[in-house]
């Protein structure tokens, strides 16, 4: 997988990963291209979030190599992985605001926890990712004080605040109305152009992925199905693909999780010949 003109911040080769004896990804390779924003789409369980963990070093694989801004992140001792997370942004599924901090000291955090700068120039740091996620005058509020999408878009002033070379946003669309979801698609769009960072979106939320996106990864069954930019993944005449992009009900991705025949389940066993009374 190469992309024109551009090297790649993130490259997974073989990787393979298990819970236990149930396989999640097996034989996934990725590139993920620098400056860009890349959708990585599939349906629930298909692995995206362990994906994200392994690519942190949360998770150590079974077998691959996962390499972020050069390194190899499972190479890494603790020091070394510490150092690579300072480069990556993380918006978190369902926010991960600190419940007992006010907004400004939820953003000003990482700035805390990773420089020593002085307090003023944290104060204006703070004050312009606030600004630029249109919460500026929200500051003093804490998280229990916020909608949802206020809580997000929060969250996504603070996965910003070192201005990383990769941010990652972990469903970020999931249980937004119609205008936060568009104002945070948006600002994604923009904050990457505008960092220069590249950003990695999980999703299973197609018609956003399709607006955001300039790159499409579709994940099934453990491993990479289809990959290509977004117009032409739009048009792949894979059935994989195709069926997930354009939420068909029927093709190869299966609805039920594997299991026995629901009759074996019950144990229903074929109903007796009614029988016949003798007519007298």
């Amino acid at each position: 997988m190469s992309f024109a003109g551009c090297d790649s911040l993130i490259e997974i080769r073989d990787l393979a990963f298990a819970y236990g004896r149930r396989t999640v990804i097996d034989g996934l390779e990725l590139d993920i291209p620098r400056g860009k924003v890349v959708a990585i789409l599939g349906a629930s369980g298909c692995g995206k979030s362990t994906l994200l963990q392994i690519m942190g070093g949360a998770l150590r694989p079974a077998r691959g190599r996962v390499t972020v801004c050069g390194r190899d992140v499972h190479a890494l001792d603790r020091e070394g992985l510490y150092r690579l997370r300072r480069q990556i942004g993380m918006m978190f599924q369902k926010g991960g605001l600190f419940s007992d901090l006010t907004v400004f000291e939820n953003v000003a955090f990482p700035i805390r926890e990773h420089t020593t700068l002085p307090e003023p120039v944290i104060s204006d740091l703070v004050k312009m990712k606030l600004h630029a996620v249109g919460l500026r005058g929200a500051h003093r509020l804490f998280p229990s004080e916020l909608s949802g999408g206020m809580a997000r878009r929060v969250a996504l002033a603070r996965a910003i605040a070192l201005d990383p070379d990769l941010v990652i946003y972990d469903e970020p669309f999931a249980g937004l109305d119609p205008i936060t979801l568009n104002v945070i698609c948006n600002l994604i769009r923009t904050l990457n152009d505008a960092l220069g960072s590249t950003s990695v979106v999980v999703t299973y939320d197609v018609p956003e992925a399709v607006k955001l996106a300039d790159y499409l990864y579709v994940m099934g069954e453990g491993r990479v199905v289809g990959h290509g930019p977004t117009q032409e993944m739009l048009d792949s005449a894979d059935p994989f693909v195709r069926q997930f992009l354009h939420a068909q009900p029927d093709g190869p991705v299966p609805f039920h999780f594997p299991a026995r025949p629901i009759a074996e389940e019950l144990d229903l066993a074929p109903p007796r010949a009614a029988r016949t009374v003798p007519a007298i």
